[in-house]
């Protein structure tokens, strides 16, 4: 096994709570698929929000779907003018046998236009 990492964002609708679970929820989830992932094949995953994302930790949604025992943590993008609103974005640690060039890369909705070049 091999430690890799995963990046994923996803744009909300919204800033409130149930947007922040919802969303993040959808973007773990497409993460673990689309890798071929179970919870035990995460070693960490760190969230960020951009500043307006204040209605709940991102990590509650993780919990929710299974990340029980994964150290999670939570943090606010820099506010950088201009840049896109109602982010979560999220970098796991796996292990995998996957090389690197085969690792997906996740960036739904809005988001995807953050990273044109490997978004799904």
């Amino acid at each position: 096994m091999t430690v890799r990492a995963i990046r994923g964002a996803i744009q909300l609708d919204a800033t409130d709570r149930d947007a922040i679970l919802e969303g993040t929820a959808e973007l773990v989830t497409a993460v673990m698929n689309r890798n071929d992932l179970t919870t035990d094949d995460v070693i960490s995953c760190l969230f960020t929000v951009t500043p307006d994302l204040t209605a709940e930790f991102p990590a509650l949604a993780a919990r929710k779907t299974g990340f029980h025992a994964v150290p999670l943590m939570c943090a606010t993008e820099i506010p950088v003018p201009g840049a896109m609103p109602r982010v979560v974005r999220l970098m796991a640690h796996v292990d995998t046998d996957r090389p690197r060039s085969e690792i997906q890369h996740v960036y739904l909705r809005g988001a995807a236009a953050l990273r044109l070049d490997i978004a799904q």
